[in-house]
């Protein structure tokens, strides 16, 4: 079994080109082995909608890195394995923002496999919502939160290994230059 490093990102506002929050989860062998939460200093202003959404505002992120600031604590962990989102392009997106906004150089291409897809062809016919699917596995969730998020997203994907979803089968190309 390949090594997944399962992310969330939250954002400040709607433009979508700057982190708030993120959460990562790795799974090896089988299990969730590893866990990491930051806020992040988005250095920009926060909607109303999101601050509303994630409970994160600029007091809560006044203290906390910026992305270029964490980077190098992540970046190890994020390039150690297969990345894994719910919803994956709009976190990838995210990140490819970041990175191309700072100007982080990391990796042309990098593996990923996001769990909608995924569930679209293991679950067809019901709701692929990150909420939904934690309620159909009974998987505990305090939504719009990065690390709880990336949890789910984790659990969401064993699940789908245990139903018999084929590795090889789920790895897609993302682009970030």
């Amino acid at each position: 079994m390949y090594r997944y490093i399962a992310f969330d990102v939250e954002t400040p506002n709607r433009y979508n080109n700057r982190m708030s929050a993120i959460g990562i989860s790795v799974v090896e062998n089988g299990t969730i082995t590893e866990e990491f939460f930051s806020y992040v200093n988005p250095e920009t202003y926060f909607d109303f909608f999101n601050i509303q959404l994630t409970g994160i505002d600029k007091d809560t992120v006044a203290d906390a890195p910026s992305f270029p600031e964490l980077w190098p604590k992540i970046e190890p962990v994020m390039s150690s394995g297969i990345i894994v989102a719910h919803n994956a392009v709009f976190d990838m997106g995210v990140l490819k923002k970041c990175l191309n906004d700072y100007g982080i150089q990391w990796k042309n291409m990098v593996k990923y496999c996001c769990t909608v897809q995924i569930g679209k062809k293991m679950l067809p016919g019901i709701s692929h919502k990150l909420n939904d699917l934690c309620d159909h596995y009974g998987i505990e969730l305090d939504h719009h939160k990065a690390d709880s998020d990336s949890h789910a997203c984790a659990e969401i994907l064993l699940k789908y290994f245990e139903a018999g979803a084929e590795e090889k089968n789920l790895i897609r190309t993302f682009r970030l230059a």
